[in-house]
């Protein structure tokens, strides 16, 4: 992977992220490097899935494969608001 391709995956995982945070209800208090890694990850499994249902090449702009991204990106942020909100006292 050159550097390009690196900055390109970044910046597409800061924007599905944000997209990802804004879908989801209420404020989430992550930071922005785990908003950035869940719509990393979301962008590459998005990507994954609407190639395995042979939807990922189409005309124009691929608005069912930017849907998966985007749902798995608010249902990643979800898991990490939730998880991480939470602190234990002993």
């Amino acid at each position: 992977m050159e550097v390009t391709g690196l900055v390109t995956a970044l910046v597409i995982g800061l924007v599905i992220g944000a997209l990802g945070r804004l879908v989801v209800p209420g404020r989430q208090r992550i930071a922005l490097w785990q908003t950035l890694l869940v719509g990393v990850a979301a962008a590459v499994l998005g990507t994954l899935v609407a190639t395995a249902l042979g939807v990922a090449d189409t005309r124009g702009v691929d608005w069912i494969e930017l849907a998966f991204q985007v749902g798995f990106a608010a249902l990643g942020v979800g898991a990490v608001a939730g998880t991480s909100g939470r602190r234990t006292r002993v």
